[in-house]
């Protein structure tokens, strides 16, 4: 994990710049814009905050939702996770992954898609993830922190996408069971449940499934998602997303 911003390296730039629209000339030059964005995801500067030596906020913040609106972050998420995969000796997709949840506070003055987690006593929202054996995210959902993981990982693997021709196995706790079970069954995919004895408290390793709560812990380190500020759970997503394809460039 580095810490603290850094802008994107020649090389990285590269990989980035193949995913981007840049066929058409601008007057803004999106490396800078990109790493705006970076720098917002990793300091969690308000919008209007952001330093002289970035474009004008109003562009970044354009950018940014036109990208969101266009899908872009899903794919070059999809595309960095493979080239980081291929670069660690693995294939680009998984055959495995591990599903699990985090409810975050959401930012005061915002109703949207806000519910109490009365398990964790948090008011806010919560988030799906959905990991490889190496920690990388995949897919994201977000929603209202009081809904059940089992109705609200739905929207993880809504049908199977590309990437998950290969997935065969899916690890979860138990409190995946029912209707995501039941969902997983119908794409042809297998359900183990790896929990944390009933006898042992805090922190518990559990077998593969571990690698999910790192994934959860390298996301404090970037300060847009400690905190949900989004006023809608697509762009919370997205800054997931970024957050992934920050990690997963350092990696390659």
């Amino acid at each position: 994990m580095v810490d603290g911003y850094q802008p994107l390296t020649d090389s990285q730039w590269q990989v980035i710049e193949l995913l981007l629209p840049v066929q058409r000339r601008r007057r803004l030059c999106l490396r800078q814009v990109f790493n705006a964005l970076l720098y917002v995801c990793r300091t969690g500067c308000q919008w209007r905050a952001l330093p002289s030596q970035f474009p004008p906020w109003t562009a970044v913040y354009y950018y940014f939702y036109r990208w969101q609106r266009l899908g872009l972050w899903q794919h070059l998420n999809t595309v960095v996770n493979a080239l980081d995969r291929v670069a660690h000796g693995r294939e680009p997709t998984p055959a495995l992954a591990c599903v699990d949840s985090q409810s975050v506070k959401l930012a005061p003055r915002i109703y949207e898609h806000r519910g109490l987690d009365a398990h964790k006593l948090v008011n806010g929202r919560k988030r799906q993830l959905l990991v490889d054996s190496g920690g990388r995210i995949w897919a994201a959902h977000v929603h209202a922190a009081h809904r059940h993981d089992s109705t609200g990982a739905l929207a993880l693997l809504p049908q199977r996408p590309w990437w998950a021709r290969r997935l065969q196995l899916v690890l979860t706790d138990a409190a995946y069971r029912g209707r995501f079970a039941q969902h997983l069954l119908g794409l042809g995919l297998v359900q183990q449940i790896s929990s944390r004895p009933p006898t042992q408290r805090g922190f518990v390793p559990l077998a593969r499934r571990w690698v999910v709560e790192r994934t959860f812990a390298w996301l404090a380190c970037f300060r847009r998602v400690v905190v949900d500020y989004e006023f809608t759970p697509a762009s919370h997503v997205a800054w997931l997303l970024l957050a992934n394809i920050t990690m997963s460039l350092n990696r390659v």
